[in-house]
């Protein structure tokens, strides 16, 4: 990994680059989970530019990871500024110009919704999600109430201070916005149907923060030719809890992609 931090508007951030850089390949995008950061990505990176020849670019959002802080509470928006803002200010300063987003959670979320939108650089080339977001389910809501006492009286704490500069703000970024009553109202549903670039939705068999139904909304609003992959005996993080059968999928995306781009 090259560990680098990049400037934006609102402060630094930190990233990491794997195999080739922006101008000598396409890009696969890395945006993360909530609580995640460039470190919990583990090895996916790396074994993504190892099988698909791509580069591969992760940044740790404000208030994870050793990026700058931010301010609490979040807002309920704080998605979609991401999308809106930030990302699009980082993906400049990186000089990328061809890419592929690959979001994981709050990450898809994010992923979801720039590619929603207009955007004249980078070229967007296509987009996978893992185990995105698309609307609130109880069951979602539930097990976020559960991490939050496993936070507070558990070891859990402790596992994410490792990755994380300020881990109450990464985690109550998180966590207070998702269970504040407001939230029930996110929906971004409006964004997949403008969603120009061929999708891979993917997500664990049995993901305690939301079931099979956000796989069919995805479906049922996107316009672009969309594959959804249910991974056998997953749960929220699929990339790490079935890595092999999880990035074939991810590969194969990919190379259909070089292969229609070369047509």
């Amino acid at each position: 990994m090259r560990a680098g931090r990049i400037q934006v508007n609102d402060g630094t951030l930190e990233t990491g680059w794997w195999g080739p850089g922006p101008a000598e390949a396409a890009t696969l995008v890395l945006l993360h989970e909530g609580l995640g950061s460039v470190a919990l990505w583990r090895d996916v990176p790396e074994r993504l530019a190892a099988s698909t020849g791509w580069g591969v670019f992760a940044y740790s959002r404000f208030g994870y990871g050793d990026s700058d802080a931010t301010p609490l509470p979040r807002p309920m928006t704080y998605m979609h500024r991401e999308a809106v803002v930030v990302l699009p200010e980082l993906l400049r300063a990186a000089e990328i110009e061809r890419a592929v987003l690959l979001g994981h959670s709050d990450g898809g979320s994010i992923a979801a919704i720039y590619a929603g939108l207009d955007h004249a650089a980078p070229a967007l080339l296509g987009l996978v999600t893992i185990a995105a977001h698309f609307t609130v389910e109880d069951l979602n809501i539930a097990n976020i109430r559960r991490i939050k006492t496993e936070y507070e009286t558990g070891t859990l704490r402790g596992r994410l201070a490792r990755y994380h500069r300020d881990v109450d703000t990464a985690f109550r970024g998180w966590n207070d916005a998702w269970l504040d009553p407001r939230f029930r109202d996110f929906d971004i549903t409006g964004f997949l149907p403008h969603i120009r670039v061929p999708i891979l939705a993917l997500q664990g068999e049995v993901d305690p923060y939301g079931t099979v139904e956000q796989l069919r909304v995805f479906e049922a609003n996107a316009r672009a030719p969309i594959t959804t992959k249910l991974i056998a005996g997953a749960q929220h993080s699929p990339h790490l809890e079935a890595r092999d059968a999880t990035l074939a999928a991810i590969t194969g995306f990919i190379a259909n992609l070089a292969r229609g781009s070369s047509t």
